[in-house]
């Protein structure tokens, strides 16, 4: 008994967000009993498209792809500024094609990695909450760079290019912002040094390629997400059963229970009549405080039943992902890697990290404005 009660503290601590929602569905079944209308929930198109894309996401990682990368790009960086770029800006364009967070376990221990062999560890900390900013933000511009993008472009009906130009400017501005403060950091020499870096097999590389293609053509509605998700799901039981446990499920479970709590929470009256005046015409900034929250993942979720206008929506719950460190789930990746090899140094990294996310998410919000003053 103490066994179990052990392993299920462990779960629960490592699960914190997938307990919560499964905890919220089951408190909303108390007002809505289960019926028929359960089944319609359920984004099941959603759910597909993201196990199919994790495990793609997870060949590529297995096969040392993005690890090479980082390698050839760093031959090239001979400086500690230099080094500190091409750490911070590796995840900001590849988070766009992997998803925040496959770049963020990606590049941050390899970050940490590479400073502490090159003796720059005094750059670690803000190196790691550069990389978070940049994963968050540099994912806003595509469908597949988050999981709470992918949801809100199949709810829309936008177009990749219309989403990317509604992202742009936001994304831009981070960018330069990053630019500035890395240049702000004094230069030294720096020179990293490392056995050579290898790939994978042919084989190894060849079906996360065809894999990502597959899940493009249902991004683009010629192939069923149900299809891409069960040849996904049939390769990988027949031949790469390791790559297929690695697979994130608790985020699925918690898109499935979300679902079930949000589904529910829009059929009591009460509930729906304030969300929805509440958000009308502020969608951006309440999907921004909620997100400081819940998270911008569940706050996706949550405000697009009571909002017609999923392009604003969007905007919010991408930099809403700034801020808190909860803000974006992603952003706790980083502070595991961190706080795992440098446990001492939490609060000055939690220090750094929120003044950074603070000080980006308030240009993002002062942009939105002047934006929308422009615009009118």
């Amino acid at each position: 008994m103490k066994r179990f009660f052990c392993a299920a503290g462990r779960f629960i601590k490592g699960e914190v967000v997938l307990c919560v929602a499964i905890l919220a569905a089951a408190v909303s079944m108390i007002f809505v009993p289960p019926d028929s209308g359960y089944k319609d929930y359920i984004d099941y198109g959603t759910i597909a498209l993201l196990f199919a894309l994790m495990g793609v996401m997870k060949g590529f990682q297995g096969a040392g792809l993005f690890a090479f990368l980082a390698e050839k790009l760093l031959k090239r960086a001979n400086t500690s500024k230099k080094l500190m770029a091409v750490l911070v800006f590796l995840p900001f364009f590849l988070s766009m094609l992997v998803t925040n967070d496959v770049s963020l376990i990606t590049f941050v221990p390899f970050g940490i990695i590479v400073l502490k062999a090159a003796g720059l560890e005094e750059l670690v900390i803000p190196t790691v909450v550069l990389q978070t900013l940049a994963a968050n933000m540099g994912s806003t511009l595509t469908p597949i760079g988050n999981p709470q993008n992918l949801y809100l472009y199949n709810l829309s009906g936008m177009g990749i290019g219309e989403m990317a130009l509604a992202m742009l400017p936001y994304a831009a501005l981070s960018a330069a912002g990053l630019a500035a403060i890395v240049a702000c950091f004094k230069s030294r020499p720096a020179r990293y040094e490392r056995a050579e870096c290898t790939l994978a097999g042919k084989f190894g590389l060849i079906w996360p390629a065809a894999g990502f293609a597959l899940c493009l053509t249902a991004l683009f509605d010629v192939v069923p997400e149900w299809a891409v998700a069960a040849a996904m799901l049939i390769f990988l039981l027949i031949f790469d059963r390791k790559t297929l446990a690695k697979i994130d499920y608790s985020l699925l479970g918690t898109f499935v229970a979300l679902f079930i709590f949000i589904g529910n929470m829009g059929r009591i009256e009460a509930f729906r009549s304030f969300i929805s005046s509440v958000i009308s015409g502020n969608e951006v900034i309440v999907s921004v405080l909620a997100s400081q929250v819940i998270s911008n993942v569940p706050a996706a979720l949550l405000l697009s039943g009571f909002t017609q206008n999923a392009r604003l929506l969007m905007i919010g719950c991408n930099i809403g992902g700034l801020g808190t460190l909860i803000a974006s789930m992603a952003s706790l990746i980083s502070y595991k890697a961190l706080a795992k090899e440098y446990p001492q140094k939490r609060a000055k990294y939690l220090l750094q990290f929120t003044l950074y996310n603070i000080a980006f998410l308030a240009a993002m919000i002062a942009l939105y404005y002047i934006l929308t003053l422009i615009q009118i």
